[in-house]
């Protein structure tokens, strides 16, 4: 398959772009990474150098894509973190541009706004962005368990919760994938991912793996894995699992490593066939 990714880069570490586009190369697929800043590390670590690109500069290279007549060749579009209004409407053009040039492409938006551990980090008006612009108009969507609450602007603790808010937030989506979610009425050891549509949903239950500072980015992965799964089997619920078991191998490896970053490169095998394999049961 062939994904037009509009994400984040950084020269170290693994968000955004460089969390996504080595996991979907290594499962056999072409990543076209347009990338909507440029900076030496994710913001994480309270100081960084580099720049947002310009909204004139990512429209500008989605042009010249264009220009070699590949978006009808384009089977999805990953977007990710945006930095303005700007930013916002080149996303939107994006979409509608792949969509018309191939009806079937799937739109994955993972409306980044932030995490329980941050708060949110994103200039106003993005969160209203996303949910009323954005995510309407997108095939998959993958917020984490603090996007979910603020998007739906309700407490989420328990499972009926969770599928209540995300099937309030399918007004166009086909599936919400809803990443890092931890319930008051589930084990306190594990953590959670939902895969729900309008009438069905699937979980996936894997052990907390604790880090003194969490590392950034699996969001980012787990969005294009679960995405490039469901595109090829079709099974919400196959996806799920495949996702689950590579993303929590990367975890595994990058705690033994003792490392901040993903260790997505050391653990490259495990994103085809990992070790251990988590199946993703009926809700």
């Amino acid at each position: 398959m062939r994904f037009l990714s509009l994400q984040s880069h950084v020269a170290y570490g693994y968000v955004g772009n460089r969390a996504a586009t080595f996991p979907l190369q290594r499962l056999g697929h072409e990543v076209w990474a347009v990338n909507t800043v440029e900076f030496s590390n994710h913001t994480g670590y309270g100081a960084w150098r580099g720049r947002v690109a310009p909204a004139g500069q990512v429209a500008e290279i989605v042009q010249g894509l264009a220009d070699l007549e590949l978006l009808p060749r384009c089977d999805a579009l990953l977007t990710g973190y945006v930095g303005d209004a700007a930013l916002a409407d080149v996303v939107l053009e994006t979409a509608r541009r792949v969509r018309a040039a191939n009806p079937r492409a799937v739109w994955c938006c993972d409306p980044v706004l932030g995490d329980v551990d941050t708060g949110l980090y994103v200039r106003p008006g993005i969160d209203r962005f996303f949910r009323d612009r954005a995510m309407p108009a997108a095939d998959l969507i993958t917020p984490n368990h603090f996007e979910l609450e603020h998007l739906t602007e309700g407490p989420v603790k328990t499972m009926a919760a969770a599928l209540a808010a995300a099937r309030s937030l399918l007004r166009g989506p086909r599936l919400a994938l809803v990443t890092s979610l931890r319930r008051a009425d589930g084990p306190a050891d594990r953590i959670e991912m939902l895969a729900v549509s309008r009438h069905e949903a699937w979980r996936v239950c894997t052990p907390l793996i604790g880090f003194e500072v969490a590392p950034n980015g699996t969001g980012d992965m787990v969005a294009a894995l679960f995405c490039a799964r469901w595109i090829e089997s079709g099974s919400p619920a196959e996806a799920l699992g495949a996702a689950a078991s590579a993303v929590f191998a990367v975890l595994e490896a990058t705690r033994a490593a003792g490392e901040r970053e993903l260790q997505v490169v050391a653990a490259q095998e495990a994103l085809v066939n990992p070790s251990r394999r988590f199946v993703a049961e009926k809700v």
